[in-house]
């Protein structure tokens, strides 16, 4: 019997296997309940009790070693299986692709970059507003169209708080923290609730500009916006100044450039005038100044906001300003610089 186990001892410790059959093959044979060493265990039970203890030792010194053979095998087997990989050498290179900025953080960069080498700073304010920074202070009366829930999307009442409309919330946070001369611009995102369409979305981006010191016209802020068009545009853009109204500004102008899509020829984006609105702006409101804690008898300002969506459709002549938030890459690859 000893000899019979220090036999298959020699044979367990020589195995070898090169795939997942020889390893099961390898247990069937030596270690399952009807293996050799459990026929030995049930010959052990047979034998004499004073060989039991010399027998019992050595065979349970050879399940051991044969449990622990299935182990290494069983390890070596899935290392080597792990560390072959089956590659195709025949197939194409993938090429390493970045990703392309969005082409609104391309437009609100290029809007920066030409006012800042004006002299304007960029502010920055919170997305959610109470009621007398986003309206009060800017001289919106109580009852003002833009206060109902048709324009505004509100979050709480009493008080009243609620997404920002334009970033003109900004404006009025920066008078009252800053004595002037104030020279600056507030890009961000801003809430309407709109109906979306290929010109109107209910979130947007919007850039405002505000310049207040003493003996600030009219004349600085048309020559300002003139400036910007021609950088963005270029030099042969056509230019022009409607009388508008707005809450804030006295008197106010909103400011038309020739459609770059169609060419003045009319189409969906210009409504078929040959002019596409760009921004809104006007000489800021005694009333707000003094809301501000700025003497108007003293200084004066002026003030302009954009939709950043509208810069971008003229900028790089897309038709729908939907495909801005779609994430479609076949739409976004293609901005990959700046125009």
């Amino acid at each position: 019997m000893e000899d019979r186990i220090k036999a298959l001892a020699t044979e367990v410790e020589a195995f070898t296997a090169s795939d997942k059959q020889g390893v099961e093959q390898y247990r069937l044979k030596y270690i399952s309940k009807k293996g050799i060493i459990s026929e030995l265990f049930e010959e052990m039970k047979r034998m004499p009790p004073e060989e039991k203890k010399q027998v019992g030792k050595i065979l349970n010194e050879l399940k051991q070693a044969a449990e622990q053979k299935l182990k290494a095998l069983t390890e070596m087997l899935e290392s080597s299986s792990s560390s072959s990989v089956d590659i195709d050498l025949t197939l194409p290179p993938i090429p390493n692709k970045i990703g392309n900025q969005h082409p609104l953080t391309l437009t609100r960069n290029r809007i920066i970059e030409i006012f800042e080498r004006l002299g304007f700073n960029v502010a920055d304010g919170p997305e959610i507003e109470d009621d007398w920074h986003n309206f009060s202070a800017l001289n919106f009366p109580e009852n003002h169209p833009a206060r109902e829930m048709q324009d505004t999307f509100f979050v709480e009442k009493n008080p009243d708080m609620l997404l920002r409309t334009h970033t003109s919330n900004v404006q009025i946070r920066l008078m009252t923290k800053q004595k002037p001369p104030l020279r600056a611009i507030m890009p961000g995102r801003v809430y309407r609730n709109e109906a979306i369409s290929a010109r109107a979305h209910c979130f947007f981006h919007q850039v405002e500009g505000l310049y207040v010191d003493r003996n600030v016209g009219f004349a600085d802020l048309k020559q300002t916006l003139y400036h910007f068009a021609k950088e963005m545009y270029g030099k042969d853009i056509k230019i022009r100044f409607r009388p508008s109204f707005f809450p804030f500004t006295e008197p106010s102008a909103e400011i038309d450039i020739s459609c770059l899509i169609c060419k003045g020829d009319g189409c969906n984006v210009c409504k078929h005038t040959g002019w596409v609105e760009i921004a809104g702006s006007g000489m800021v409101h005694p009333n707000v100044l003094k809301n501000c804690g700025i003497d108007p008898e003293e200084f004066t300002g002026f003030a302009f906001g954009m939709g950043i969506e509208r810069v971008t459709m003229l900028r790089y002549q897309v038709n729908d300003l939907r495909l801005y938030s779609e994430n479609d890459i076949r739409f976004l690859k293609q901005f990959h610089t700046v125009i």
